[in-house]
């Protein structure tokens, strides 16, 4: 019976690790994050669509890199000393977005978000699983599969 009621508690709270696109500001569950790291040298690859900004190798597995923000249909990510990939695994392969720099760790509770609009600062909403608001800022959750889908 215990082991019922902590799990429920569990699933009502959820830590974001944010991070920012611009000048926006956009989560993911922290359960969906293998690891953050520094853009490091990465390979470009031809005929690649123009939102995949090439693969790395980190620690011999082979990652696509996204820039987050040209996926997203904002401004492009611009490389620098901020800049980060944020590494997740989607259906058994390792994918990094590149965003323009990383915030803190939040937790929230899931009643907390709210749906996602149509459209969140010019971005196409399908991309969100919600919407958290807290006192200084508007956080667009991120859903990692719908992002990851081709077009």
């Amino acid at each position: 019976m215990k082991e019922a009621a902590k799990g429920k508690q569990q699933n009502m709270m959820i830590e974001l690790a944010t991070f920012f696109v611009g000048k926006s500001l956009y989560g993911i569950n922290i359960l969906s994050i293998q690891e953050i790291n520094k853009h490091v040298d990465v390979t470009r690859i031809p005929q690649a669509p123009e939102y995949v900004v090439g693969v790395l190798n980190l620690r011999g597995r082979i990652v696509t890199v996204i820039d987050l923000g040209r996926k997203l249909g904002l401004t492009p990510i611009e490389a620098d000393k901020n800049s980060r990939n944020i590494i997740v695994d989607s259906r058994d392969e390792h994918i990094g977005f590149l965003v323009d720099r990383i915030s803190d760790v939040l937790p929230a509770e899931v009643d907390q978000i709210e749906a996602a609009p149509a459209n969140i600062g010019g971005v196409q909403g399908k991309f969100f699983k919600g919407v958290l608001k807290t006192r200084n800022s508007l956080i667009g959750v991120l859903d990692i599969e719908e992002v990851l889908k081709d077009e």
